[in-house]
């Protein structure tokens, strides 16, 4: 944290604070009139102008009681008739990687092999002899079968691969690879992780869970002003959207977390990071750079970043790979494998370690978000949260489990008995690839239950939204909005994933809104458009509200004001 901001990120700051000097006399410094804001708040859900002074809301209600508040030098918006909403929250996204990723090769969802192979070698193509080629996203359902590394190495006997899953719980490298990692059929697997062979115990290049590590640690680090740039695209791209604020789900997997956290501190500081930030350090046991970071985390904390989180991946994903942890074993058997793990998925962390650790965190106050897409990985979840609640009361620390793709209905109700949150994924839920292995592998009956908002909801448990990006596509969350209503495809399906647990239009809006708000803390500051809350808006390019909920997907974000200022505005 030593490295000095350069003298122009300093006058950046200062030209940011001086174009939020408030209007002399108590005037307002913005006004928004001729709209139609939906607030979210019960006293006056609807309003057709809104004024604001130094970055807060300060009046809503009719033109002429809010036009009563400006003055000469007062900066007047005229919506004609567009619509305002609260700024959206995205509660699990990964901007650095998403950004990366960008660099990378990139392999479209749902590509066959040949289309892969061909991607992958115009990526060769354009790379240095011998030089690393990483990426992603190859599904295995998909491609009709799970890949081996002789598939990659027909196109790239010399140049090491690396190819992400669709999951990023899964990697598929070629010979060279696995020959520059040392790993052989004496390698053993890693704590939390698998790596495939076939008959003769050699491996076949695929890679499960901490595995992909083995692999993953030769890659050549990117430099910092290249994560700079990944990071400032990633962020222009979620105020494009909407995005007012977001938890970086998996801080340190890109470059390790005193370096990601140092680099949302500098962007903060040079202003380059409008939006408000929540970094969730990544945990394993006994690791002195997590240690390091959470003793030194108010050094990276800034106005508008909180490095206040503890991230716990407790198992993997429901797809071919069986690594996520489930109660009842999966419908299908893996191929060359019959062990426990195969066929009901892995825990990654013991229970008696995991409620050590979640104790710990909750009694210093850091926030704990789970990875956990099994039941049985839910259910582990909330007995660290009843063993944190039994050690320290309630502590005011709302701790989340992350994704939830199946949950008991016995584990429901514990979530609000506990004060815990479930954060869901809906930018997942389209009829995908993804889609098609998880049903496949878990059966008819479980998928009909697949993420199970409703059944949240109805139990009284607070639900919040995260898009997971870059492991979706986009960022977009009126994707996500109309997947929580339909549970189909953008423009609607035949196909459906989870149709039994669709919700409300309202209720979803208030998912990325209202509820983010209340789990982050902050229902007195975000959320909602009330007086003397911040003036984190959204304006729109229609009506969510009064068009069909096949359009949702086609919502666009056409101005993005964060503390008063507009941050993004389109074109």
């Amino acid at each position: 944290m030593q490295e000095s901001i350069p003298a122009w990120l300093g006058a950046v700051v200062l030209c940011a604070l001086c174009a939020n000097a408030p209007a002399a006399d108590g005037q307002a410094d913005t006004i928004l009139t001729n709209g139609r804001i939906y607030t979210l708040s019960s006293e006056q859900p609807e309003a057709e102008a809104l004024a604001i002074r130094a970055g807060v809301i300060t009046a809503v209600g009719d033109m002429d009681t809010v036009t009563d508040t400006a003055g000469p030098h007062t900066q007047r918006i005229d919506l004609d008739g567009k619509v305002v909403l609260p700024g959206f929250h995205d509660m699990h996204v990964h901007p650095l990687f998403a950004g990366v990723r960008q660099t990378e090769c990139t392999i479209a969802q749902g590509s066959t092999l040949e289309q892969i192979q061909h991607e992958v070698q115009g990526c060769i193509d354009r790379t240095d002899a011998g030089g690393w080629i990483t990426g992603g996203q190859w599904d295995a359902h998909a491609i009709g079968q799970v890949p081996d590394r002789f598939m990659l190495d027909s196109i790239s006997p010399d140049n090491p691969v690396l190819l992400s899953d669709t999951s990023g719980h899964s990697a598929w490298a070629n010979s060279r690879a696995l020959a520059v990692a040392g790993v052989t059929a004496d390698t053993p697997d890693p704590e939390g992780g698998i790596i495939e062979r076939d008959s003769t115990g050699e491996p076949t290049g695929i890679l499960r869970e901490s595995a992909i590590m083995l692999v993953r640690m030769h890659v050549p680090p990117h430099s910092l002003e290249a994560l700079r740039k990944a990071l400032k695209w990633s962020l222009d791209q979620m105020l494009s959207h909407g995005i007012t604020s977001f938890t970086e789900a998996s801080t340190g997997f890109v470059a390790g977390m005193a370096r990601e956290a140092e680099l949302y501190a500098e962007m903060a500081d040079a202003g380059l990071l409008r939006q408000r930030a929540r970094l969730c350090l990544n945990w394993e046991p006994d690791n002195p750079e997590l240690e390091a970071v959470i003793a030194d985390r108010n050094l990276y904390a800034r106005t508008n970043v909180a490095t206040d989180c503890i991230k716990i991946f407790l198992d993997g994903v429901p797809t071919d790979s069986h690594t996520a942890a489930m109660l009842e074993p999966y419908a299908l058997p893996m191929e060359g494998r019959d062990d426990e793990a195969s066929r009901y998925g892995m825990l990654l962390v013991d229970q008696d370690i995991l409620d050590e650790a979640v104790t710990r965190f909750d009694w210093m106050g850091l926030t704990v978000k789970f990875h956990a897409a099994g039941d049985a990985a839910v259910r582990a979840g909330l007995n660290a949260f009843e063993a944190a609640r039994a050690a320290n009361g309630f502590s005011g620390q709302l701790h989340d489990v992350g994704h939830c793709t199946f949950v008991s209905r016995e584990d429901l109700p514990r979530a609000r008995a506990l004060g815990a949150t479930f954060e869901v994924s809906p930018y997942l839920w389209s009829p995908s690839p993804i889609n098609d292995d998880i049903s496949k592998e878990v059966g008819d009956e479980r998928t009909r239950r697949v993420w199970p908002v409703r059944e949240m909801i109805e139990a009284g448990a607070l639900v919040v939204p995260g898009s997971d990006w870059a492991v979706v596509p986009s960022v977009n969350p009126w994707i996500a909005v109309e997947a929580l209503v339909t549970r189909e495809a953008p423009g609607g399906s035949e196909k459906h994933f989870g149709k039994e647990q669709a919700i409300s239009l309202d209720q979803a809006i208030r998912l990325f809104t209202v509820n983010s708000a209340k789990h982050l803390g902050m229902s007195d500051k975000v959320g909602r458009i009330e007086p003397g809350l911040l003036a984190d808006l959204i304006v729109l390019d229609r009506d969510p509200y009064n068009i069909p909920v096949t359009e949702l997907h086609q919502v666009r974000v056409e101005k993005t004001m964060i503390n008063g200022t507009v941050v993004y505005q389109v074109n």
